[in-house]
């Protein structure tokens, strides 16, 4: 009889003792809902606060400058606050140029060579590094490691390199406008093959492992998983890798200051270094410079957009 009671005693002290935990995993909840919604209503009411650091920022440094520039582009000037307006005729003298035509087919070429070179070897690498190879982390590292040095520490490295592989022949890197092209591609292709590949190795490595063990399944050899499956369903990397080899080969100036300069006679120079010593180095020209700068910004994100338009359009139909 007392077994009885003392185990309907525990049993009603138990329930009493689970009840008071649900009461109090309730009160806890609704405490941190209370919170929450506390919180919420603060960023609500204050996000303008935070964002305007940025936003200001934003305004200050790029949008008011960028404003300003396209202005002046139009105007006779040598400071930003004497400007003159003239209309059209920076415009015309830029595209008369015969500098600035030289220096945009030599960046545009540079651009399809190495934008084309970058992403088959970067792509290849990452392909080897995704497989089971002895030290593939450690060739990772190393492949990445040019991407942290300067650019004006990279051209002028490279310069001695270039120089002294050339002067077997007698020849320096500024004897032919085609030996500083080509010195430009190994420099660039070399800096930024490591960080593409990184891009591609995320990818390769986000590859749904089903789809490809489908395909092992059905009978495709490597050429058709590559070409009919990898490929498109890496078609997102290869839009940013892309993208980012186009702007980076049309806006490249510190390796081309540092390698050559322009020599000889400002054959080998690109857009950002024609624009540059328009701007600083040919008096009375800094409305046509501008006018430069503002033609090139259009000239590059047109064919960005064009660029991302046609890969986006393939990885959507991927």
């Amino acid at each position: 009889m007392h077994a009885v009671l003392d185990r309907q005693a525990r049993i009603e002290l138990n329930s009493a003792a689970g009840a008071r935990c649900s009461v109090t995993t309730q009160r806890t909840q609704g405490g941190g809902k209370v919170m929450i919604s506390m919180a919420g209503k603060a960023i609500r009411r204050w996000w303008a606060l935070f964002a305007l650091p940025t936003f200001a920022a934003f305004i200050i440094g790029f949008l008011v400058p960028f404003i300003m520039g396209v202005y002046l582009s139009f105007c006779e000037f040598t400071t930003v606050t004497d400007g003159e307006w003239v209309g059209l005729k920076n415009y015309g003298k830029a595209l008369k140029d015969k500098e600035f035509l030289h220096a945009l087919g030599f960046s545009t070429a540079f651009t399809i060579v190495t934008t084309i070179v970058i992403n088959v070897i970067a792509f290849a690498i990452a392909y080897m590094l995704t497989k089971a190879i002895k030290g593939s982390t450690l060739f990772r590292s190393v492949f990445f490691m040019p991407n942290l040095i300067g650019g004006i520490i990279l051209g002028y490295i490279w310069l001695l390199l270039l120089n002294g592989v050339l002067a077997h022949w007698g020849r320096a890197l500024t004897y032919k406008a085609s030996y500083g092209f080509w010195g430009l591609v190994i420099l660039v292709c070399w800096q930024q093959i490591g960080y593409m590949m990184i891009i591609y190795i995320a990818g390769l490595q986000a590859l749904p492992t089903d789809v490809l063990e489908a395909a092992a399944v059905d009978g495709a050899n490597g050429r058709q998983t590559m070409f009919r499956i990898i490929i498109p369903l890496m078609m997102p990397s290869i839009t940013v890798c892309s993208f980012l080899t186009v702007t980076n080969g049309f806006k490249l100036y510190d390796q081309n200051l540092a390698l050559t300069n322009g020599a000889p006679s400002n054959m080998s120079e690109g857009l950002a270094l024609n624009i540059t010593r328009t701007f600083y180095g040919r008096m009375g020209w800094e409305g046509v410079g501008q006018a430069k700068a503002v033609l090139f910004f259009i000239l590059v994100a047109v064919i960005a957009l064009i660029q991302n338009k046609l890969t986006t359009s393939k990885e959507v139909a991927a």
